[in-house]
């Protein structure tokens, strides 16, 4: 995920650059081809150890992050965002996020934090742990669904993960 924020920082970065390079001399390094590299080479392996994974996430911050502060210095140095289309500003803010949260995460050695992202292109979805033995781990909505006079009735949708038993007491009260 965080090479796919690379990628579309680096488009939006771009964008910004060609829009306002008449002010600007020479456009930001982005290393865009080293970064791959270092992508590429622990996405190849089968099982890259721990130190592996966890160099080539420090790496993709360090891109993502002179990706981001280059944006910043575009727009502060005069170029507007309206040059974006809004799907890219939309990514921009989504990716600013994805950021805050790798960082978070790797800086405190942990793999959860609330309300993590794991999509760029679907931000609102959250995994739901399951502990099924095929897939451990699901993704999409969860819902609430209730039963009455052969009707059925959506009682809550979320893409957040919740606990069922507390909407059991609610729903039969209302029955």
């Amino acid at each position: 995920m965080l090479n796919e924020a690379r990628q579309q920082s680096e488009k939006i970065l771009d964008r910004l650059w060609q829009s306002g390079r008449n002010r600007f001399g020479s456009k930001p390094r982005t290393y865009r081809k080293k970064a791959r590299k270092d992508y590429l080479k622990v996405a190849r392996k089968r099982r890259p150890t721990r130190t592996e994974r966890q160099t080539a996430i420090d790496k993709q911050l360090q891109y993502l992050n002179r990706n981001l502060s280059s944006i910043e210095k575009l727009v502060n140095a005069g170029v507007s965002l309206i040059n974006l289309s809004q799907k890219k500003y939309k990514n921009l803010l989504v990716i600013n996020e994805i950021y805050r949260q790798q960082q978070w995460m790797f800086e405190n050695e942990t793999s959860r934090i609330d309300q993590r992202i794991v999509s760029l292109t679907q931000p609102h979805i959250r995994p739901i742990v399951r502990g099924k033995a095929g897939n451990p781990v699901e993704f999409g909505a969860k819902l609430a669904v209730s039963c009455f006079e052969s009707y059925v009735f959506l009682d809550r949708l979320s893409w957040d993960n919740f606990n069922e038993s507390l909407d059991l007491l609610p729903s039969n009260q209302t029955v």
